[in-house]
């Protein structure tokens, strides 16, 4: 395996082997996602010390990891030291962070809506602006539902002053957009770039874990421990890093940000029985404007044209 790979076009449609494999990958990616917005709400709801948390889920891939970061080394040859960076700010240690604090305003099935849902959103117009893409008025149509619906669910709660810290979850897709578009550029292969930013990230992580105490995480119920180890380290830090870099590699971003969609209906389902979060309407209403919007806003589907 090499450490590098060349970056696919992104207008280029993949063959059929490449699109199915993308494809599960995808679907492999969506499912981790919902696992760890759960996860992550439980550990904000439970007061588990976020920097500890964040060193499960970026320290136990940094070891796991290592034949592929230790080979390419820290600071890869060849690799933009700003696209490194910005690949470590999108879905490292920062990224973390400002998604899991504001987890602490927004329940399960919103940080669905406004986490993964609202990605797409923001990778597009990354796009727009670093690769000039341009957009039809399916796209258009798609991205104004998102719009509507980050404002269905953070609207009410901005508009009473009680809902700043939501604006952190969509910042977290904003980052993670950045991310998407660094990666591919990068040439990294997902293993590698995966195992990089964990490592990364847990120095970035650990002058704030000194400083706070792990009890509460020692101390947690067993089934919590043993949900946020897999949530955070396993599925999350290793499997979804490398699933999701992958599929970007074989669908593209764009193509690849459709699966998306099905994230925020993932994680309202997993919340019911886990941390028996009922959603609300406003927020069922969220979930299918965003399921219909990321998949016009991603080209999957399009607006009929009435024939003359």
């Amino acid at each position: 395996m090499t450490d590098r790979t060349a970056p696919a076009a992104e207008n280029a449609p993949p063959s059929g082997s490449r699109m199915i494999l993308g494809g599960l990958l995808a679907l492999v990616t969506v499912a981790i996602w919902a696992i760890w917005i759960v996860g992550t709400r439980q550990a904000m709801t439970h007061d588990l010390p976020l920097a500890w948390i964040g060193l499960l889920r970026f320290g136990v891939p940094a070891i796991v990891l290592t034949p592929f970061w230790w080979r390419a080394g820290l600071l890869p040859a060849g690799v933009d030291r700003g696209l490194l960076a910005l690949m470590v700010l999108g879905s490292g240690a920062p990224f973390f962070a400002a998604t899991a604090f504001g987890m602490n305003f927004a329940n399960a099935a919103q940080a669905g809506v406004l986490l993964p849902g609202t990605m797409p959103l923001f990778v597009a117009v990354l796009s727009a602006v670093v690769l000039g893409e341009r957009f039809t008025a399916s796209r258009l149509v798609g991205f104004a539902l998102v719009v509507i619906a980050m404002l269905l669910i953070g609207g009410p709660a901005l508009m009473a002053g009680q809902g700043a810290g939501l604006l952190l979850i969509p910042f977290g897709a904003f980052l993670w957009a950045v991310y998407t578009l660094a990666f591919r550029r990068s040439g990294l292969t997902p293993a590698t770039a995966a195992g990089i930013i964990a490592v990364w990230s847990t120095f970035c992580l650990l002058p704030f874990a000194i400083v706070s105490s792990p009890a509460p995480l020692i101390h947690a119920e067993p089934l919590i421990l043993g949900w946020q180890l897999l949530s955070q380290a396993v599925l999350s830090g290793i499997l979804a890093l490398v699933s999701y870099g992958a599929s970007v590699r074989l669908l593209g971003s764009s193509r690849a940000a459709i699966f998306s969609a099905l994230a925020p209906a993932l994680a309202a389902l997993i919340a019911i029985p886990v941390l028996g979060e009922i959603p609300s309407g406003l927020t069922v209403a969220g979930i299918v404007l965003v399921v219909i919007g990321v998949a016009l806003a991603s080209g999957a589907a399009r607006l009929g044209r009435r024939r003359s």
